[in-house]
């Protein structure tokens, strides 16, 4: 099994919700997977492999907000984590009244139309962060029958599932990280569609995708920004791109950098400050 770091992060005075989820962000881009907010800070883990001290000693010391970080950090050898998330963080959650997300551990699960199951170890992508379940609320209403669909970034799968049983095909999940990666494979399997495919890589594997429909990408913003012609390469004219993991303050740079390959904006929706920015390939 993966071991990991935990860093205990302790914001004095505690500044809100809105400092811990821009921490969170800010440790997503120097390699974090997972972070459990609370009312006092931020617990974050990462890949013993990818710990950096120098990389958090600069991201903490860019940290905005008025307030004394405290932290705290320790090697968590690798260990059961469904078991983990199930004592500690995940809950079955529904969405939009018509997509509920659980474990297979869960046993008192509400009803609804669409029921994926998620075991999510250390990968992203549970439905509780605004960021997941703000592309679900899309996926939910767009018409994706028979629709291409990409997954950039697919996490622990959540979106790409969700796509195959609106009826989208062909579906492709990719993701960098390879422990992720087997994680989506399993989920995958659990919910009984084979027919997604995975790919361990980064945005170079779009060149063996074939076009798609609907292109989401749930990473962050300077990723985005990085690949978003890349990005744009792969969706067919007239096609939706769902992207998220950004701040709404971030929407006009990502829209400009949009703009410059032939995307224009054409809503987007928010939580708690977190968007989900929808466009159109003209």
């Amino acid at each position: 099994m993966n071991d990991y770091v935990e860093v205990r992060l302790d914001l004095e005075p505690f500044p809100g919700t809105d400092a811990t989820d821009l921490l969170a962000g800010m440790l997503g881009d120097i390699g974090y997977e997972s972070f459990v907010p609370d009312e006092s800070g931020l617990t974050a883990y990462v890949a013993a492999a990818d710990y950096d001290e120098d990389a958090l000693r600069e991201t903490l010391g860019d940290f905005p907000f008025d307030c004394v970080v405290k932290r705290e950090s320790k090697t968590v050898e690798g260990r059961d984590w469904n078991e983990e998330w199930e004592r500690n963080y995940f809950k079955p959650i529904v969405v939009g009244d018509r997509c509920v997300i659980h474990s297979s551990f869960h046993t008192d699960v509400p009803r609804a139309q669409y029921d994926i199951v998620i075991d999510p170890k250390m990968a992203f992508g549970t439905g509780h962060h605004s960021t997941t379940s703000l592309i679900l609320g899309r996926l939910l209403d767009l018409d994706l029958d028979g629709r291409g669909v990409i997954d950039m970034g697919t996490g622990t799968g959540i979106l790409a599932i969700l796509a195959a049983m609106r009826g989208a095909s062909p579906v492709t999940g990719i993701e960098i990280d390879e422990f992720a990666y087997t994680n989506a494979v399993e989920n995958v399997a659990l919910n009984g569609h084979a027919e997604i495919r995975l790919i361990n890589g980064d945005a170079s594997a779009l060149a063996d995708v074939p076009v798609a429909d609907v292109f989401i990408a749930n990473i962050n913003r300077n990723v985005i920004t990085g690949d978003i012609d890349r990005y744009a390469g792969r969706l067919r004219s007239g096609g939706t791109m769902l992207l998220s993991g950004f701040y709404v303050e971030d929407i006009p740079v990502v829209a400009e950098a949009a703009a410059r390959v032939g995307l224009e904006q054409v809503s987007y929706t928010e939580h708690e400050r977190w968007a989900c920015l929808q466009l159109r390939k003209s």
